[in-house]
């Protein structure tokens, strides 16, 4: 992955994540020091040798906090489960790949707790602080993360998501996230939040090692990666509320970013997709997946000990206490309805583009109360839930910041066209680098 030692970034990564004025002690909550250096050594051992695993091989990675890790408590990011839950038995799949690629995996990164919110605030183990300004919430759920990557503790990780847990912490650090087609990369080993929408993808600051992981753990062999040619593309930019309320910031980079787009030969349309966007809607009135899925992973926890659990993630996981079963089973039938219609919608388009999020980071200061947390939490899930609920695959980019905060583009692409989006992101990266 570089010609510079494995053994040499893995120690520039662990001077970052030990310096006292940086990040680490929040963004990562285990760190595997001897593990990882015996890793690092044998990829430069391979290095020497001639030999290589594939692109991963030496390359420095963090993984998740709800990950399994064979003899450890899968925490996600709770110090209630931290204290009850027993040892894992053995390594996730996707951490095995990731081992059995070389990838020198040095860290398990902060999280929201059960990985349900998008701000990214843990209150039991800190919050990490945006690298563009550490006042801010650095976005979740997979927040210490992109919080590791943008700060450059590590070139890859590895996070969940099943409302926008890597797209959006991703968009707010100013990294690239990527959300797989929800069938692509096994979820077992990893603590559920929704059985039925949660992914597992990467984050870094650039597709190339996101294209190079999302691979290695959907089991594929190694291939040449290139990025796609995007002049005659055609380009969807999806009308009517993802469009709402944007900032002063995303409002005026967003249009750049298409006028960019357009001036490499890409081919716009303006995409209304109210009438499958009004239906969602329609069905997460009930009460939504995630909420009644997680209520049924977590109910006996909370009864027993809900005071232990930050009060922000209770609260949202208590409102589907009440939910009919009729009512879960109407949703998944009619989710399932409108994934169709939206597959065959996108008949004809390479992505849709749109913001990743409307707004930029909040200041943490501003959530602090929980009617300002849900309110900002609500903005910045806004845009990513609609594709895990339409079962695409989808990516955020980072925008070119001229000094401001960071905002992202996310491109959008139907299930099972991951590869492809990936290489279209890839050739869409080169317009803003």
């Amino acid at each position: 992955m570089s010609r510079v030692s494995s053994r040499d970034r893995l120690a520039a990564a662990l001077a970052k994540i030990d310096d006292p004025k940086g990040e680490g002690a929040r963004a990562c909550l285990t760190v595997y020091r001897e593990q990882a250096a015996a890793a690092a050594d044998a990829a430069d051992t391979r290095a020497r040798s001639g030999i290589s695993l594939g692109p991963l091989d030496g390359a420095i990675v963090t993984i998740k906090d709800l990950f399994d890790v064979a003899g450890e408590v899968t925490r996600a990011g709770s110090k209630l489960i931290a204290a009850e839950a027993k040892p894992a038995t053995a390594d996730a799949p996707i951490v095995r790949r990731l081992r059995q690629a070389g990838a020198v995996i040095v860290a398990k990164t902060n999280m929201t707790e059960f990985a349900y919110s998008g701000i990214g605030a843990n209150p039991h183990f800190g919050t990490p602080g945006n690298p563009a300004d550490r006042k801010r919430a650095p976005g979740g759920s997979s927040s210490g993360g992109a919080v590791a990557a943008a700060d450059d503790m590590c070139e890859v990780t590895i996070g969940s998501d099943t409302g926008g847990s890597t797209r959006i912490p991703a968009s707010l650090c100013g990294i690239t996230g990527y959300k797989p087609s929800r069938q692509r990369i096994t979820t077992e080993g990893a603590f559920p939040l929704s059985t039925t929408l949660d992914s597992i993808g990467p984050m870094a600051k650039t597709v190339t090692p996101c294209a190079h992981a999302d691979a290695v753990m959907a089991g594929e062999d190694p291939l040449p990666f290139e990025p796609a040619e995007i002049a005659g593309l055609r380009v969807g930019v999806v009308q009517g509320a993802p469009l709402e309320n944007l900032d002063a910031t995303v409002g005026k980079r967003f249009p750049e970013a298409l006028d960019r787009l357009e001036k490499a030969g890409m081919r716009l349309s303006a995409e209304k997709l109210n009438p499958l966007l009004d239906q969602m809607d329609d069905v997460n009135k009930k009460g939504g997946i995630a909420p009644a899925e997680a209520f049924a992973i977590h109910r006996d926890r909370l009864a027993r000990r809900g005071d232990m659990v930050d009060q922000n993630v209770r609260v949202r996981i208590e409102r589907a206490s009440k939910m009919p079963a009729a009512d879960y089973f109407d949703m998944l039938h009619e989710r399932k309805r409108l994934i169709r219609a939206m597959d065959a919608r996108l008949v004809g388009l390479d992505v849709l583009a749109m913001p990743t999020t409307p707004v930029v980071s909040p200041l943490l200061s501003d959530v602090e109360k929980q009617d300002d947390f849900f309110r900002w939490n609500a903005q910045v899930l806004r845009n990513t839930a609609i594709w895990n609920f339409f079962d695409t695959c989808a990516i955020t980019l980072p925008l070119p910041r001229a000094g401001g905060l960071p905002t992202g583009l996310m491109l959008v692409a139907r299930n099972g066209n991951d590869r492809r989006l990936l290489s279209i992101a890839a050739g869409v990266e080169r317009l803003f680098s």
